[in-house]
């Protein structure tokens, strides 16, 4: 909550243990130091909005909306915290070990999950046999990264809508049933 409320540079390990209510020994003996403290919050919450974006997703009807559903969640949880976004970006994507490896595994397993989805499209027969379901999975993450740092840049106010107009004209080349985007005639591109 403090991290939350004055952000991470602005936070110091005694401040953490003095909303904790504990001594800073405490603190430092659960979390090596600030950046594990963030890690270990971040991991968690992740995990949390993981979850969340995974009900969400089995519950969206088409591959497209299941994988707006899992990028809208993620993009909430950013935008919960925008004070703490960029720090929690970048030390999630450039953690040393051992949570480097955490974090990547948690990016396998939503990549897995969107791999799941789009081979069910294929064997639905709303999306083309001939996609490479790996590499679907991949320009999810394209798309997404790009939105969010375009968000936290300044770049682009609504992350998920940017998102969804990329998926949505990549997802139109791949489709078996051709479907118009929702761009209305006369509207410019995000």
């Amino acid at each position: 909550t403090h991290l939350l409320a004055h952000g991470f540079e602005a936070t110091s390990i005694r401040d953490v243990a003095r909303a904790a209510g504990v001594a800073t020994g405490t603190v430092l003996l659960h979390f090596g130091d600030k950046r594990d403290l963030l890690h270990t919050a971040l991991f968690e919450d992740l995990a949390a909005a993981w979850t969340a974006a995974r009900r969400a997703a089995t519950e969206a009807p088409t591959l497209r909306r299941q994988l707006g559903a899992i990028a809208e969640t993620f993009f909430g949880y950013y935008a919960e915290r925008p004070a703490l976004s960029r720090a929690l970006l970048r030390e999630s994507l450039f953690a040393e070990a051992p949570w480097r490896e955490r974090f990547a595994a948690q990016v396998a397993e939503v990549h897995g999950f969107v791999v799941t989805l789009t081979e069910a499209a294929q064997r639905q027969g709303t999306l083309a046999q001939g996609v490479d379901a790996q590499v679907l999975g991949a320009s999810f993450f394209s798309f997404y990264y790009f939105a969010l740092l375009a968000w936290l840049q300044g770049g682009h106010p609504a992350p998920a809508r940017l998102f969804e107009r990329m998926l949505e004209q990549h997802l139109a080349a791949l489709e078996t049933t051709p479907r118009p985007t929702s761009r209305k005639k006369g509207t410019k591109n995000p």
